[in-house]
């Protein structure tokens, strides 16, 4: 367990806050009062319709260090990151565009959160420590066979979200992990299984970040299967390939 953290007075920032789990965290941290929300997407004007003056719209694709540079020049006053970005491109690994699809889901998935983190690191000290919010997926800790690059940029953050959390912790930044199973976004519109809701799993975040609980499995799946994968990494690798298998058989059905 990690100290808890205050929602509400907080000044956050949410990457790819325009859609699905982003929107849901912005909505859900205005609700719980924050101070203030920097909601970033690479088009801002997809967050116009926002009627909060808490809520500053932001420019912002996680690629482009010109964006990064300015997003950090603005928010300086912020204590709480939300690393959100993310992108699935590659389904497979024989295609033939699969290597340019990986390079982009790294880049977003992985490289974003990471350039952030060493822009944002300073502002978080000097606001007093504060904590960065790395949004993962269950597929980061054991491989979605489906989405096997995807699972692979994940694995990547998860990485990054155990190392910065103990070398962040010296200036008081805490740094939690969030392992979400299937949530009902445009990026999961192509698998027919159960999904989460955005919102129910933006709301148990800010639960577990106020719980201070270092890892968070925001949805039932998730609970379930990190239950399981403490248990035993091998079977929740078999329990990942018997899901691909349902949805191969029921694709083909």
């Amino acid at each position: 367990m990690m100290k808890s953290q205050r929602i509400e007075g907080a000044v956050a920032l949410v990457t790819g806050a325009n859609r699905g789990i982003g929107r849901a965290l912005t909505e859900a941290l205005l609700n719980r009062g924050v101070k203030k929300v920097y909601a970033t997407a690479r088009n801002p004007e997809a967050l116009r319709d926002w009627r909060d003056e808490r809520l500053v719209s932001l420019r912002l694709d996680v690629t482009n260090l010109n964006d990064i540079r300015a997003v950090v020049d603005a928010a300086t006053d912020v204590d709480l990151v939300f690393n959100n970005a993310g992108v699935v491109q590659a389904m497979g690994i024989v295609d033939s565009t699969v290597l340019d699809q990986a390079r982009r889901e790294m880049e977003v998935n992985y490289f974003g959160p990471l350039h952030l983190l060493h822009r944002l690191a300073p502002t978080l000290a000097r606001n007093g420590g504060g904590a960065v919010v790395n949004i993962g997926s269950l597929a980061g800790l054991t491989s979605f066979p489906l989405l096997p690059t995807y699972s692979a940029s994940k694995a990547a953050l998860h990485s990054l979200t155990q190392a910065a959390r103990i070398l962040l912790a010296a200036q008081g930044t805490a740094v939690f992990g969030v392992y979400p199973g299937p949530v009902d976004t445009d990026m999961n519109r192509e698998f027919a299984m159960p999904k989460a809701s955005p919102r129910e799993v933006a709301f148990a975040i800010l639960d577990g970040i106020e719980a201070g609980q270092e890892d968070i499995f925001p949805d039932p799946f998730a609970v379930d299967f990190a239950r399981q994968f403490a248990s035993s990494p091998k079977s929740s690798e078999r329990q990942m390939a018997d899901i691909t298998a349902a949805i191969r058989s029921g694709a083909a059905a």
